[in-house]
């Protein structure tokens, strides 16, 4: 739903004086959290979180060089080229319409989905969805700028990766995906340990684009399938990392929210990066054992109102946005594991 208050553009422009890292290479997580407060009718918490979360951010780093049309190849990585890269983007989105330059970038960041922990494709994800949601404001397509030029600064592919045998269903794949055998390092070490992934879809589940039920509906119901299997196994395997882990869900949601801005033949491969980003966090933190599935699974689903208010309430950015994908997937074992991560990540307030 659209922001009547005039909230999040306030938010956002507060947002944007900070760069998109802190504390060396820690996200800045405020567009996020607040574009997911306001959507879930938080709006009036929106500044007394920013109050509390804002000290922790850090200013814009200076740029270096400029990039262009010539020379993006040459940047694209390189995270000493952050302003430069978000400079690039405002000036592309100021010159033509955002879908346009989304769906010709989409493509070439495609393969670092899981830079900066996967981060900067979520951040994205919560840009297009207000984008699509309501009014084109200045502070929004502002915000799209930043989200993709913190991406291209961070692009960074996985690891050469072997496929491994089939998995019939995307719960089933992220079981049989083989955990990294050093747990000591932080997520760029980790994922340099990877080395294969179950294949899926298979074979049976074709999502290449093209007509009839192989094509991109066949590539969106995947990836809902996907959203829904990484959020309900939360519920039983967030003890192993609560807070890293929320990103095997949040992750492909954000590619979720965005295939209606991208043309058709994008979403089969923005279902297999959202998959690998998917595979990549649950191989460097999930646990080697699952936990029973609460009891408070198989109850009644409380309202989504009142379970997002208790997100908003215990303040923690993560958890607020998986909050966000749960109430998406919006089933009971969904509320369940979002309860979950308001009980395991330390509340804020």
């Amino acid at each position: 739903m659209d922001d009547t208050t005039g909230t999040l553009d306030e938010a956002l422009e507060r947002i944007h004086v900070s760069g998109p890292e802190r504390d060396g290479w820690l996200s800045n997580h405020a567009p996020m959290a607040v574009e997911a407060l306001v959507r879930h009718g938080q709006a009036p918490a929106v500044h007394r979180w920013l109050d509390r979360y804002g000290p922790k951010l850090e200013e814009m780093p200076d740029p270096c060089s400029p990039v262009t049309a010539r020379n993006w190849h040459e940047a694209l990585g390189d995270p000493r080229r952050i302003a430069d890269w978000t400079a690039y983007f405002e000036r592309e989105t100021a010159e033509r319409p955002w879908r346009d330059v989304l769906a010709e970038w989409w493509p070439r960041l495609l393969p670092g989905i899981a830079a900066g922990a996967t981060h900067p494709v979520i951040r994205v994800g919560h840009s297009v969805r207000t984008l699509l949601a309501g009014e084109v404001s200045a502070p929004r397509v502002g915000e799209l700028a930043h989200a993709l030029g913190y991406w291209a600064a961070r692009h960074q592919p996985l690891p050469a990766l072997v496929p491994l045998g089939p998995a019939p269903s995307a719960a089933a794949a992220l079981d049989r995906v083989p955990l990294v055998p050093d747990r000591n390092g932080g997520v760029r070490d980790r994922f340099a340990q990877l080395t294969g992934f179950p294949v899926w879809p298979g074979p049976d589940q074709d999502t290449d684009p093209g007509q009839g039920p192989a094509g991109p509906e066949a590539a969106r119901s995947a990836l809902r399938e996907l959203v829904r299997a990484s959020t309900h196994r939360y519920a039983t395997h967030a003890h192993g990392e609560p807070i890293m882990l929320v990103h095997a869900a949040t992750a492909p949601n954000a590619v979720l929210r965005t295939l209606p801005a991208l043309p058709g033949e994008l979403w089969a491969p923005s279902l297999r990066a959202a998959w690998a980003a998917s595979a990549a966090v649950t191989a460097a933190y999930a646990p080697r054992e699952a936990a029973p599935v609460p009891a408070s699974a198989s109850a009644v689903a409380p309202d989504a109102g009142e379970l997002f208010a208790r997100a908003a309430a215990h303040g923690d950015d993560h958890t607020i946005k998986f909050t966000d994908t749960a109430l998406d997937v919006g089933d009971a074992l969904a509320f369940s594991a979002a309860r979950r991560a308001i009980e395991l990540n330390p509340p804020v307030f």
